[in-house]
Parts: structure tokens; sequence; C-alpha cells
């Protein structure tokens, strides 16, 4: 028989599927690599179980102990699983602008969310990253994870995600596309794909309130670039360490509202059922398609489901609000 012994041995190999209306105006050929069939619904699944079992081998996880780690959500769901079938308790810190979805899911797989305020600087002690990091020292035999850091996140994604690539696209690919936040999933990705074609060009998506696209155009952290924004699960106010830009040859920064309108495109046009960051990855390649050639073969990344959004992106209410439609 043919079985997963538990739910955690069914991350990965994800499909990949061919974009056609969305991208019609594009002259390569676009994939997209569908993450939220992870059981976690996000390509997060992948980076958190790494990261765990990385933890548990060096000491730092021990047994019957608490996950800590800061997370717009979707880390949160892939830690919870690995929580729940290893058997540690979970506290997931996050911000207020994240949808009211993330947090009911995290909460109905057992995880304690704390909510921290968004537009406050990453030194701040109510900021996400000040409140999770000061709980990982606070409280008995826990753990914080910092997914920004820790280099298993980038592993995860050399060992599994890019090698899932390059084996769908038979080394074929010759453009990689991603909305970047901790900078996991590219600078794995990329590492693998760049070792094994280093022609392959690596571009990063943006938004607007991102020190990100700057930064590595100029070498310079310009804290006037930094602003809120809606976009949620790429784009930062900090230089993770996961981030290797050396690696990475542009970034592209697509607007809010973009990212919104080509999130609903995809689920209508394709029956793409993907999360707020998806629409950003798309809008992006199509601002840059004068980069490619028809014998191109990019291939997207989308990150997550668009059940975590049912009521921000996909709610028509809060789109007028936003004044997006």
């Amino acid at each position: 028989m043919k079985i997963s012994n538990n739910i955690l041995e069914t991350i990965g190999n994800t499909p990949m599927v061919k974009l056609n209306k969305i991208t019609s105006e594009i002259r390569a050929k676009v994939y997209a690599k569908l993450e939220f069939f992870n059981p976690g619904a996000s390509v997060k699944d992948r980076m958190a179980l790494k990261m765990v079992e990385d933890a548990e081998k060096s000491g730092l996880l021990k047994p019957g102990g608490t996950i800590v780690e800061g997370t717009s959500g979707n880390t949160g769901m892939g830690l919870a699983l690995a929580a729940i079938v290893k058997g540690y308790k979970l506290i997931c810190v996050s911000t207020d602008k994240q949808s009211k979805e993330k947090f009911d899911v995290l909460k109905a797989m057992g995880a304690k969310v704390i909510v921290c305020p968004t537009n406050v600087p990453a030194s701040d002690p109510k900021s996400y990253y000040s409140v999770s990091k000061k709980l990982g020292e606070e409280i008995p035999n826990s753990w914080y994870v910092n997914q920004y850091d820790n280099p298993s996140n980038s592993v995860a994604h050399y060992e599994q995600t890019g090698p899932e690539i390059w084996k769908q696209t038979m080394g074929k690919i010759t453009h990689f596309v991603v909305g970047v936040g901790t900078g996991g999933t590219i600078s794995g990705v990329s590492r693998y794909l760049k070792e094994k074609n280093k022609n392959i060009k690596i571009w990063g998506i943006d938004t607007y309130g991102s020190v990100f696209k700057k930064y590595h155009e100029t070498g310079i952290f310009d804290e006037k670039e930094i602003y809120p924004y809606t976009t949620e699960g790429i784009g930062e106010d900090i230089l993770p360490k996961n981030v290797n830009f050396n690696l990475i040859d542009l970034f592209e920064k697509v607007t809010d509202k973009d990212a919104a309108l080509y999130t609903r495109k995809l689920a209508r046009e394709e029956g793409i059922f993907a999360g707020n960051s998806c629409g950003a990855a798309i809008k992006g390649i199509i601002q840059l398609k004068n980069k490619l050639k028809p014998d191109d073969v990019v291939v997207v990344l989308l990150h997550d489901s668009g059940s975590r959004y049912i009521g921000k992106i996909y709610n028509d209410d809060w789109m007028k609000k936003m004044k997006f439609i």
C-alpha cells in the first residue's frame, strides 16, 4: 500500500501548471508551481519542517518544548503541522494587517496566537519581531525559530523545491520568479538552479513599502522606503540573512492594488485559487514582459491558497474599501 505515515510525509512534490489567459500578452511560456498543494496550503510547509528537524538534531528543540515564531501566517501553519505530529506546543506572533482567516486556522490547529501592531519599526518592543524573540528567551524549554535568519529555511528549498522545478521543466527553465519575504525560497531555489545553469535568471517580486529593490540596486538600506502596505507575505522592513542578494538578478515592485486584482484574475481566468502575493508575482512578470523571448521558459512560484484571503482579496466590500475596485 502506498500510504504516508503522517501528514508531514505529504509535503512537497507539488504540481506545475501552464498559465494561458492571464499571461497571453507574454511571449514566453509561463508555468506556475502550485505550492498550495502542500498539506498546510503553502510553500512554508517545506522550510517549517526542515527548521524543526534541524533544531531537534542540534538540541535546540527538546521533547515537550514550545515553538515560538513571528509569522504572517503560513510559516505558523507549517510549524503547527510539525508541532502536532511531533508533540510540541506552538506560539505564533503576528501582525494586525494579516487576514483573520490565517489566525482562525492557526487557532484551529492548536496554536496560541498573539497579534502585534503592523505600523511600528522592527526594533520597537511592540513589533512582532521583538515580541517573538522575547517570548523565546523567557519561556522555559522554548525555541525561537527566527525564519528570517535561520539557514535551514533556505536549505529546504535548495534540497527540495529547486530540484523539483529542474526536474519538472527537464532543465529547460530560463527564469524563476517569486515574491520575496524571508528570502528562503528565492535564495534556496536560485542557488540550486544556478549550480545547474548559471544563465538562469532569478527575479524577485517586491512591494511598495519594502526595502528590497532599492537595497539590491544601490546597497543602501533606505528607511524612507518603509511604509505600510496591504500585500501579505512579501516585502520587508529588515534585511533577513536568508535573502542572498548576489543570487538575485533583479527585483520588481508591484502595487497593492495590482497584487489584489491579479490574484482575483488568477482565480477567474485560470481557475487557480491562490493567495495575495501570487497575484503580485504574476503582475511582476507582465511588467517585465519585454525582457522575455518566445523560447524562454518561466517558472513562477505561487506561495499559498486563496482560502487565507476570503475576507480580503476575495471580498468585494474590502476591495471597495481599499479603493481597489
